[in-house]
């Protein structure tokens, strides 16, 4: 493991440097997340992650913690928030690690199994109470917050993805108006279900990480991104068989949408 002094980091709470000190931090860099994150590690001490967030009016860290917190109370197996300050213009949370490794960063899994652990995780997800869940993310909130994260600059244009290369976000923002579908199939949602984001032990599903866009939505919003991310690290045969294991009737215009949706996130 490289490794840095963990008074490197920068900024960190005053509040946690006792509690925190002997520890190694790593900066992690898999995933999509706007939040600096790092690894803590020391020696019989257990592993710990702290993340980092600039605070602003579209900043994910708040959302995130609230809903790490509701998914502990439903015992789903998360990250757990063990601290949080904000310091310096910046918002940070101290959380627990989740056992095992990411599903992109699983090479001793096959295929099979990964997809067999996605769609299990995610029927598991969907089952809650939908109506118990505080946190609202059906298509009029989504697409008004699309448009805000458009219009103040936020979205990336470079990492569209390789079939939108060269257009405009606010190309894609007509497309999703007019692809915009009746109705929504809504349960509790992950958000941003892609392989890093979900994690397994000894072929068995450990958690969720990087929940801060959990929230009542169609399933096709996570149904959308793990297609694409099984895809992206499986290859395209693996696609129908995560489906199959997923069960029920999948509509290719919602996934296309929902993936179209994502690139303003």
């Amino acid at each position: 493991m490289t490794s840095v002094n963990l008074q490197m980091v920068p900024e960190l709470p005053r509040a946690w440097a006792a509690d925190l000190s002997g520890y190694a931090c790593r900066p992690q860099t898999i995933g999509c997340s706007e939040a600096a994150v790092f690894r803590l590690e020391a020696k019989g001490r257990p592993t710990l992650f702290v993340k980092a967030e600039p605070v602003g009016p579209l900043c994910e860290l708040p959302d995130e913690i609230a809903r790490l917190r509701w998914l502990a109370e439903q015992d789903v197996a998360c990250p757990r928030v063990l601290a949080e300050a904000e310091e310096a213009q910046r918002r940070w949370v101290l959380m627990s690690a989740v056992d095992g490794r990411d599903l992109a960063s699983s090479p001793d899994l096959a295929p099979e199994r990964i997809v067999a652990i996605v769609a299990e995780a995610l029927r598991g997800l969907h089952a809650l109470d939908a109506h118990a869940c505080p946190f609202d993310h059906r298509l009029e909130g989504r697409i008004a917050l699309a448009r805000a994260r458009m219009e103040a600059g936020l979205v990336d244009e470079a990492d569209f993805d390789e079939e939108r290369l060269g257009r405009s976000a606010a190309d894609l923002f007509e497309d999703l108006l007019a692809g915009r579908l009746d109705g929504e199939d809504l349960v509790v949602t992950h958000g941003d279900a892609c392989l890093p984001n979900l994690l397994a032990q000894a072929g068995r599903f450990t958690g969720f990480v990087d929940c801060g866009r959990l929230g009542v939505a169609d399933r096709h919003q996570d149904l959308a991104l793990a297609s694409w991310s099984i895809r992206h690290n499986l290859g395209d045969d693996w696609v129908e068989p995560f489906l199959r294991c997923y069960g029920g009737a999948v509509d290719p215009d919602r996934l296309a949408f929902y993936r179209l949706l994502d690139e303003f996130f």
